[in-house]
């Protein structure tokens, strides 16, 4: 048996655990630059409000119903689901964690220890809202695909209280009946589009399909896969990590701006920054790249003609983890490629990753990568850890003298404090 615990419009309710007077109000949380809405309280979406709403086109209509708006803060939506996935990894053997607010765990055998898988997966439920403060779901069926499928029906019902457990094949029958096809974990659009136009509606009719149509129009053995998982056959088993954390291919660091960039030390210092946090990442890891992209974008609305981004691809001699030394590269590339013009997003890719310990040499490489920079790029990260992020960084990512913030900054009208993470954030309780 596989569980999946989803935690409920995840971003609104990180908001609402330490503003209690939003619950039961219509909330929502903006994109990056306070671009267009991605997490909706129950009471915004009955308002009708949906994901990816522009929010200049929606803002009159928020207010008209006095909703609550906020800016997305990842430091506290990403610490918040850093207590969700530890519970979990508390509780449950094995867990695989598949995105900031849900996570498979895999239930094979507790029923030994726990007793019936649906009384363990309300004691989950309720454990998690306790210790977090998050409403959340749980879905438990016999594969990954229909324990996601659980989880959904779970979530649009509150009848079943947060929990749907299929045992039974009655149980998986009924659930597959209340599911439109487009809504199983796995059909994208253009597959729905493909079944529909083939008399296929429900997870129900997509399970009695044939294995050799699931091959021909559901991508090959993939489909068949899926159709296997909805019958209760389980195709796909848990990736978990050792650490908690799925360990990265390659690493993508973009935003953007607060405004149009239009001089190259502005967008140079972007690119530092977003940089310097890619490499901190690489090394928190223990891997080095060999393989780093640089992009930069102009408006696609303005009135600059196309074509509207720019990138270029640099393979290393050596695979290196060191900022300063994947920066060198990153100025050489942005300078080739740089052209007048107004700037509105940046970004960086590290990828080719491999061991820091056991990178591939260069047969021309005179000397090894010193020891002595790895050591320096270890102290910056711990001064950082321990001070405080960016409290050491290097001279191009830090804003030219007199100003306070930096002109690539995105912007966050409404973003609230990051009560779990910084010191002079936490909250005061009075007596």
């Amino acid at each position: 048996m596989f569980g999946l615990l989803d935690i409920n419009n995840f971003y609104c309710n990180c908001e609402s655990v330490f503003q209690p007077k939003l619950q039961g109000k219509p909330v929502v949380v903006l994109s990056n630059n306070d671009g267009c809405i991605i997490s909706r309280s129950a009471e915004a979406k009955a308002l009708g409000f949906q994901m990816g709403d522009p929010y200049f086109q929606v803002k009159e209509e928020l207010e008209r119903h006095k909703a609550h708006v906020f800016s997305s803060n990842y430091p506290l939506y990403g610490d918040m689901s850093r207590r969700v996935m530890y519970c979990l990894a508390q509780t449950a053997p094995e867990v695989e964690i598949y995105s900031i607010d849900e996570a498979f765990m895999d239930l094979h055998g507790m029923e030994r220890y726990c007793g019936s898988l649906d009384t363990f997966a309300r004691n989950l439920r309720a454990k998690v809202l306790k210790r977090t403060g998050l409403p959340n779901c749980v879905g438990v069926a016999p594969t990954k695909t229909l324990a996601k499928l659980a989880n959904r029906i779970a979530k649009k019902n509150p009848e079943h209280q947060g929990v749907v457990y299929l045992d039974t094949e009655e149980r998986r029958r009924w659930a597959l009946e209340q599911v439109a096809v487009e809504d199983v974990w796995g059909v994208g659009r253009q597959y729905a589009q493909t079944l529909t136009a083939a008399g296929i509606y429900t997870a129900a009719e997509l399970a009695a399909c044939a294995d050799s149509f699931a091959r021909k129009h559901l991508g090959g053995v993939v489909g068949a896969r899926l159709v296997r998982e909805l019958q209760g056959y389980s195709c796909q088993g848990l990736a978990p990590s050792e650490d908690g954390t799925l360990r990265r291919q390659s690493i993508c660091c973009s935003r953007t701006f607060g405004q149009a960039l239009s001089s190259f030390d502005d967008v140079l210092g972007a690119v530092a920054t977003f940089l310097s946090r890619g490499a901190e990442k690489l090394r928190k890891q223990g891997d080095a790249a060999h393989i780093l992209t640089i992009f930069i974008s102009k408006s696609r609305y303005g009135l600059e003609p196309p074509p509207y981004s720019f990138s270029a691809v640099v393979t290393l001699p050596v695979a290196t983890s060191d900022t300063s030394e994947l920066l060198a590269q990153a100025r050489a590339a942005l300078s080739a490629m740089w052209q007048p013009g107004r700037y509105v997003k940046a970004g960086i890719v590290l990828d080719g990753l491999e061991p820091a310990g056991q990178v591939q040499l260069s047969l021309f490489c005179a000397e090894p990568p010193s020891e002595k920079r790895s050591q320096i790029m270890a102290e910056m990260d711990a001064l950082n850890r321990r001070f405080g992020k960016n409290t050491v960084r290097l001279a191009t990512a830090v804003p030219a003298p007199g100003l306070e913030v930096a002109p690539w900054t995105a912007k966050a009208a409404w973003k609230t404090p990051a009560y779990t993470t910084r010191f002079k954030d936490l909250l005061w309780v009075k007596s």
